[in-house]
């Protein structure tokens, strides 16, 4: 379980981690993320070769991760 992630973690752990980050990152361009190479990438990494802003991806899912884990507090 993964309650926060940053630029400089994996690609490939963090998917390991929680699978229902992957939609997330698709969402936000990361179209690469089940591309062999990209698991032993970083967020910035990827996202340099994407053209996308890390720390916006990084922001993006956060977000989604605290919603998450908000709601089963909640429930």
């Amino acid at each position: 379980m993964i309650k926060e992630i940053s630029k400089d973690m994996i690609i490939g752990d963090i998917l390991r981690q929680d699978p229902s980050i992957a939609p997330i990152m698709m969402a936000c361009g990361m179209h690469c993320i089940g591309c062999p190479a990209s698991q032993g990438e970083t967020i910035e990494e990827a996202a340099g070769v994407h053209g996308l802003d890390p720390d916006d991806l990084v922001d993006v899912v956060n977000e989604f991760l605290e919603n998450k884990y908000s709601e089963k507090a909640e429930a």
